[in-house]
């Protein structure tokens, strides 16, 4: 199995944990990203992003989860629509409100700002080293680095759930990829170190009922609250695939590639994003060629998942959140 850690001369057993800001649009499955980053990371701040929902959902999500966990973490929302193309949500999958399923406690604290991309930038200018994480739409990310391209060499790296050889969205296209083609590819792009957790990887990692009853054993608020969601979720997701025994949990694995590399194997490649096609609109077009002329690899894209380790970590970190 691949070791490489991705976070460079940061390990797992470092006492100083990765930098990152989580870029997010809660969702249940960036509900889960934001257990795991508060637990395993110096999570720097949130931002928000419109994507699983409007922007004002994702934002009061994002709320949610920092009430319900208690963690002092600032929070700013984001874009509201993507650069070009017309905003588009995915409640078919995650409801209404962006986390149907569970009963929402009321956030304590209001947002801190609504300027997430200046957030960005000072935040990384001040840390220099910090990963990027985006767990939806890549605006944020992408308007972030083309207002200040002194991040590209400031970052330590991108860590992003989207794309792979297939698509959820459409045919080719996987969602968040799809709702924002053109900062996806200012983003793959950007000539930093880059992980790609793809549909091929997260589709391995399931909540299937065995392991959504695991979170709920665990006891507690968090718990029962996580729980709760991994039932709505993983019901929309057997309802609508012939082949899921529960919901794909995306997005944490995008923050375990930095906190636990050592569960995941990888390859190198190069990634380009598709446009504007009218079937293909938002496919990143993986290069798996063997010609010695192939573009120089971006992209360290996620293969495959050790699935009971990271889930033993969700778990650990729900734990660490209920006692």
């Amino acid at each position: 199995m691949t070791t490489r850690n991705f976070v460079g001369e940061v390990s797992q057993d470092d006492t100083s944990p990765t930098q990152i800001i989580l870029d997010c649009d809660p969702g249940h499955d960036d509900a889960t990203a934001i257990v795991v980053a508060a637990r395993h990371t110096r999570l720097l701040g949130i931002t928000t992003v419109a994507g699983n929902a409007p922007l004002e959902r994702t934002t009061a999500n994002a709320l949610v989860m920092r009430h319900l966990l208690g963690i002092d973490v600032p929070v700013h929302s984001g874009a509201d629509r993507p650069l070009v193309v017309p905003a588009s949500h995915a409640e078919y999958v995650h409801g209404e409100s962006g986390m149907d399923g569970a009963d929402l406690p009321v956030p304590d604290r209001a947002l801190d700002s609504t300027d997430a991309v200046g957030f960005i930038i000072d935040t990384v200018r001040a840390n220099e080293g910090a990963w990027l994480v985006p767990t939806g739409p890549l605006t944020n990310i992408a308007l972030a680095l083309r207002a200040a391209p002194d991040l590209a060499r400031r970052i330590g790296g991108i860590s992003l759930m989207g794309g792979g050889t297939f698509g959820n969205r459409t045919a080719a296209a996987e969602f968040n990829i799809w709702c924002d083609p053109d900062a996806a590819s200012i983003v793959f792009g950007y000539g930093g170190p880059l992980v790609m957790t793809g549909l091929d990887l997260s589709h391995q990692f399931q909540a299937t009922p065995e392991r959504i009853a695991s979170v709920r054993a665990i006891g507690g608020r968090v718990s029962g609250l996580l729980a709760d969601l991994f039932d709505f979720f993983s019901a929309m997701y057997v309802s609508r695939h012939d082949d899921m025994q529960g919901a794909a949990v995306h997005d944490p694995c995008a923050v375990m590639a930095l906190t636990h590399p050592q569960i995941f194997e990888s390859r190198q490649v190069h990634v380009a994003v598709e446009t504007h096609g009218r079937l293909t609109r938002g496919m990143t077009v993986v290069d798996q060629r063997s010609l010695l002329e192939r573009p120089a690899p971006n992209c360290t894209m996620l293969t495959s998942i050790d699935v009971d380790a990271g889930f033993a970590v969700i778990d650990e970190a729900i734990a660490h959140f209920s006692a």
